[in-house]
């Protein structure tokens, strides 16, 4: 009889929570293991599980010392391993081991005690082989792993679940723990996810949730349960990247929304919280629905604007969080509510008393044993409330601690890339706005992160549309580093930080393309490394601009995970093996700098043909800055206006440009009046340093501007004062280039052997009606001195043409150029009919032996609206990627009349005896500047007509 109360106790203890239950019949079946239990025909093995079974209750009621309960119920589990008893004994023990809550409490414990309990599972359920017992382990390891984040945890829960998903899944027929194990492993993935953040994480769990909602029979709440986190990735999923979702799982974020709305009576929560806890249960739910209730009233506690009711919320979070033993998850969501309405409750009333309890419970929070995921979230809601404070009161402890949880938050790697990159940002502006010794180290942190976030991105288009959900951020991150650099005199340090920090998604893509001549001949590290690079350069590329990735409602098929899931995955598992390859080439000695930032003693060789002329745009301070090959950089400082006075001049062209024809009187005194206030702010100052340092004219130079200068001609700056009177501008000074980045200039010059032989041409034409004035320069070019071949007209297609740039050194284009809002790898070159050669296609080609082009049609240097200036993505930047060494182009419509005579005059000088000894390539600088010279004398072109006409590169 003393048996069967022990076990009825332990029977109620479990279907009620009741603390004393789970008191006494611990203490019973410790008190049977000490008598003489064979002659009442009672096995000692099912007593030492039953006691195992009461301590585990108590573990989960949150009464006793947890550590001790948690060592005794490994010890009995043991000896019963140790020992013959039947199996059943050994599989109760052992359930009831894995079903004890203790994991959710001190990580420092956990660490101590949780690891004899795996190990004494494992071995029970490698013994056992029992379903149930795989089911009960696998819980238990993804409980600790959203404490420990340990990967090998989540590694042998989530084969633990695929074991039993896979024996369970027989056709039409279900076995009773698949939806159980599908339902888990959804949740261990969606943990994973939040905890780490990766991209490829989410779209395991993305899969998995998909794949448990494909189960016909589950309930009502696992269906709710696993809808919204599947809804929150996919909707962050399109946040980030731009990929289309599902109907069905967008309808089902409107309806999380719309619930919201629906507002809970706090004042009646509050009431039945008292009853319950009248009741004396600690636990007080014993289903789903009732938590979920309560999950759902926490997260509308800042939903009204009743003051009366707002307080009712506050006693409602504060009663919950009472409620609640510390092994459940809720007492976190309670929490973080409770600090939220806080904050909330002092927006609505100005009540300082407000405000302190909010931080007072965010820090309470951070010394909690909160999962990883949450500390996060909860560092930035505590940030947000001390801001507040300290523009308020001005406290220096909590300016301080905030520029101290910056710091930690930044550098949080359990938190994803992109919001560690917004911490960081917010934390350098802060830091330089009051001169924290801490600012440097925050830029630097801002830059490493501005990098890592534009790598979770696996495709050209994703990249950029990551960008450009950052836009704020990314674009005047580099230029505020690098005036904070200027600063403080480091002029090394803000060319490098400008250099990191722009033409980012270029720069990755040379990443892809690293010499590795210099590795010892053979070594399979060389062959891995250049194999893996250009997997990634492949996989970057794949996916033509516009495709809609996720197809089918979201799966390609019944099992497998999405087009865009599969892709993210290759992307990441590439990027680690090129990681671990980075690695061990840097510790072969004299690799220690293989592939690392560039040294300023690096970038200053693209200097080496004369100077480069950097113009940092930014509202802190704004910079001129120029690169000599064998001096320190120079400064050249500018107006308290230039900032304001450039976003005006840039505003004026291109507003004037939209409004008004080309041609017109408008626009010519538009650009008339823009050309001179440029050589008033920038001009000027430039050739006066240039003449000190006895730098002589007709000399060449490049401009790397950054900002809204990337859309102005400064190749055209002028008039520029004169004895004789004749109005000269700065192309007549000097010979100018552009280069988006020191590197790109410096890559240009390596890309491959120089021939001092004639050229071959390939000329690529496509006149129409609207181009029929572009004939007499598809004539000049085919009467060249040169073998030229020609695609035109049906020869003009996509293919054909990008086959025949990789047998030709030089290529001259004559056709439309048109860009596409918004979508810079859209922009294209208008060929035969409606074929199209874009941005996209180019980039994806490798020209090594390429020189020159000449892109003689509209657009084909100007930025597409929409995207990130110093990101640089137009077409000739991507002719010169692909391999073209020198580029000329266009900053907006041309008119095509003129081209004769400009083709004429650039080849005719191109080729001249002049400059014999130079590289055709090299050349093209001058010859475009001596066309435009010649062409402008002998036909008094209106101003746009030749100032349109640009150089990149060598």
């Amino acid at each position: 009889m003393f048996f069967l109360l022990a076990t009825v106790l332990l029977q109620r203890s479990y279907n009620f929570d009741q603390p004393s239950d789970a008191q006494y019949c611990a203490e019973y079946f410790r008190y049977l293991q000490s008598q003489p239990l064979e002659s009442f025909d009672i096995p000692c093995s099912q007593v030492r599980a039953s006691l195992v079974a009461a301590l585990a209750s108590q573990v989960n009621v949150g009464i006793g010392d947890p550590v001790r309960h948690m060592d005794e119920m490994t010890d009995h589990c043991r000896e019963l391993l140790a020992s013959d008893v039947p199996q059943s004994h050994l599989l109760d023990a052992a359930r009831a081991l894995a079903s004890a809550k203790f994991i959710n409490r001190e990580q420092s414990l956990v660490l101590e005690v949780s690891d004899k309990v795996v190990k004494c599972l494992r071995e029970a359920n490698r013994r056992l082989d029992s379903r149930e017992l795989a089911h009960d382990f696998a819980d238990h390891l993804r409980r600790r792993f959203v404490v420990t984040s340990a990967i090998d945890d989540y590694e042998e829960a989530m084969a633990l679940y695929d074991k039993i998903i896979s024996s369970e899944s027989n056709g039409d027929y279900t076995g009773p723990y698949l939806e159980d194990a599908a339902y888990s492993s959804a949740s261990l993935a969606w943990n994973r996810a939040r905890i780490y953040g990766n991209p490829e994480y989410s779209e395991e769990a993305i899969h998995r949730c998909r794949s448990f909602l494909r189960i016909p029979s589950i309930d009502d709440f696992s269906r709710r349960a696993t809808t919204e986190p599947l809804a929150l990735m996919t909707k962050l999923r399109s946040k980030m990247f731009g990929v289309t979702e599902s109907s069905q799982e967008a309808q089902s974020g409107d309806t999380e929304v719309t619930d919201v709305r629906r507002l809970p009576s706090f004042s009646g929560l509050v009431a039945s919280l008292l009853a319950k806890s009248t009741a004396g249960k600690t636990h007080w739910w014993m289903g789903g629905g009732e938590e979920e209730e309560h999950l759902r009233a926490l997260e509308c506690v800042c939903c009204t604007t009743d003051l009366a009711e707002i307080e009712e919320a506050i006693k409602y979070c504060r009663l919950l969080l009472a409620s609640n033993p510390p092994s459940d998850d809720l007492i976190f969501r309670s929490a973080l509510s409770l600090g939220r309405v806080l904050f909330y409750a002092f927006e609505c009333t100005d009540e300082f008393e407000y405000l302190d309890q909010s931080v007072a419970t965010f820090r309470e929070m951070l010394q909690m044993p909160i999962p990883s995921y949450t500390r996060f979230a909860v560092m930035w809601e505590l940030l947000d409330a001390l801001s507040v404070r300290i523009s308020l009161s001005g406290e220096r402890d909590d300016f301080e601690e905030a520029m101290k949880l910056h710091s930690i938050a930044s550098k949080d790697t359990h938190a994803p890339a992109r919001g560690r990159f917004i911490f960081s940002c917010k934390w350098a502006h802060i830091a330089r706005v009051n001169g924290h010794p801490t600012a440097s180290t925050a830029y630097e942190t801002a830059i490493i992160l501005m990098e890592d976030t534009l790598l979770c991105a696996p495709t050209l288009e994703t990249q950029h549309f990551q960008l450009l959900a950052l836009r704020s951020n990314c674009e005047e991150l580099p230029m505020h580093y690098a005036s904070y650099e200027v600063g403080r005199g480091q002029l090394k340090d803000a060319i490098q930080a400008l250099e990191r920090g722009r033409a980012l998604i270029w720069s990755e893509l040379r990443g892809l393309r690293p010499s590795i001549n210099q590795l010892p001949v053979n070594s399979h590290l060389a062959n891995e490394f250049s194999a893996v690079n250009r997997e990634l350069e492949s996989l970057t590329m794949s996916v033509p601009p516009g495709t809609v990735m996720n197809d089918n409602d979201g799966h390609k098929d019944d099992e497998g995970m999405d087009n865009f899931g599969r892709l993210v995955v290759s992307h990441r598992k590439l990027l680690a093996k090129r990681s671990k390859l980075v690695s061990q080439i840097q510790a072969i000695p004299g690799f220690e700098h293989f592939v690392k930032a560039r040294s300023f003693d690096d970038l200053r060789s693209a200097a080496a043909s004369g100077p480069v002329i950097i113009i940092n745009h930014c509202r802190w301070r704004s910079d001129i800055l120029i690169v000599l090959h064998d001096t320190d950089p120079l400064l050249i400082t500018t107006p308290e206006d230039f900032y304001h006075r450039g976003i005006e001049l840039k505003t004026r062209l291109v507003e004037t440009r939209k409004e008004y024809p080309l041609e017109s009187r408008q626009y010519q005194r538009a650009l008339r009046s823009v050309l001179k206030s440029l050589y008033d702010l920038v001009g000027q100052p430039v050739i006066k340093e240039l003449r000190r340092l006895n730098i002589p004219e007709q000399s060449r130079l490049w401009w790397c501007p950054t900002s809204v200068f990337c859309s102005l001609p400064l190749h055209a700056m002028g008039p520029i004062p004169s004895d004789d009177g004749v109005p000269r501008y700065f192309s007549d000074l000097y010979i100018p280039s552009y280069t988006p980045t020191l590197f790109s200039l410096i890559q240009s010059r390596k890309l491959g052997k120089s021939s001092l032989e004639k050229p071959s041409i390939l000329l690529v034409a496509s006149p129409d009606d609207a181009l029929q004035q572009a004939l007499p320069e598809i004539w000049s070019i085919q009467r060249l001195d040169a073998k030229v071949t020609t695609f035109m007209g049906k020869r003009a297609r996509n293919s054909a043409v990008l086959e025949g740039l990789r047998d030709h050194r030089f290529a001259h284009f004559v056709c439309h150029g048109k860009l596409v809002p918004e979508k810079p790898f859209e922009a294209y070159f208008g060929l035969h009919e409606d074929n199209r050669l874009t941005l996209h296609d180019i980039v994806r080609s490798r020209l090594p032996d390429a020189e020159f082009a000449f892109l003689s049609a509209c657009h084909t240097a100007e930025l597409t609206e929409g995207s990130i200036a110093d990101e640089g993505l137009h077409l000739a930047a991507a002719v010169q990627y692909c391999g073209f060494r020198s580029v000329v182009g266009t900053m907006w419509a041309m008119a095509d009349q003129d081209g004769g005579d400009l083709a004429e005059h650039f080849y005719k000088s191109m080729f001249s005896a002049d400059q014999s000894g130079v590289p055709y390539y090299e050349r093209s600088a001058r010859s475009l500047r001596d066309a435009v010279r010649a062409v402008r004398k002998k036909k008094k072109l209106p101003l746009e007509q030749w100032v349109n006409f640009v150089h990149y590169g060598a």
